[in-house]
């Protein structure tokens, strides 16, 4: 499944985070904020239980979450996002992966990884601003589906059409959120327009 989250909220901070003038603070406000709004639709579907609680006026029959919720945040970029959305689910787990380009074969190679136990029983949030070619995304999803994972979710702020293509071709079976779908790739693997490196812009290091 693919989703655009076409919401106004959305769309207006991300206007800011694209402008080239904005700086470091309020470019990683906006993308906290972003990730908040972009996870309550992200959880909509999340799998509950019945419970029933106490109230000062009597018994609430009612519903839970059912299963544990994982962040992964492909590094570093991808760290940017995890608090706006912890804010929302304050009981969210989170896991590290981190992936680097092997210059000589071009692929994806993980560098780190830790994640939380029982990743089989809970629903996995994968986060990354950027969903360019889709490469580190897919690489990110094979490592994660190798530790267990089955109930996955990529979270992504800006996405080009060849990135949303190669995810649905390597990982049908994974759910792809993004909130804007721009023009295309250029020649270095930009998206246009894009917002320009996302980790740079998050941690100063333009």
């Amino acid at each position: 499944m693919f989703t655009l989250l076409d919401h106004p909220l959305i769309t207006h901070k991300l206007a800011i985070m694209r402008d080239e003038n904005t700086g470091t603070k309020d470019f990683s406000q906006q993308l906290d904020e972003i990730a908040g709004l972009m996870a309550y639709e992200v959880s909509r579907d999340l799998p509950t239980e019945d419970v029933s609680v106490t109230t000062p006026m009597g018994i609430c029959h009612t519903k839970m979450l059912s299963k544990q919720v994982v962040l992964v945040p492909i590094l570093r970029a991808g760290m940017g996002m995890v608090s706006g959305i912890r804010n929302l689910i304050p009981t969210a787990k989170v896991g590290f992966i981190g992936l680097y380009r092997d210059e000589e074969t071009l692929q994806p190679v993980e560098y780190f990884a830790k994640f939380p136990k029982h990743l089989e029983d809970a629903v996995v949030m994968v986060l990354d601003p950027m969903l360019a070619t889709g490469g580190s995304a897919s690489a990110a999803l094979d490592m994660i589906k190798k530790r267990g994972a089955k109930t996955i979710k990529l979270v992504c702020l800006v996405g080009a059409p060849d990135g949303v293509k190669r995810i649905q071709e390597d990982h049908p079976d994974v759910d792809i959120y993004l909130a804007a779908l721009d023009e295309k790739l250029n020649e270095i693997g930009y998206i246009v327009p894009g917002l320009g490196d996302a980790g740079d812009r998050i941690f100063g290091t333009k």
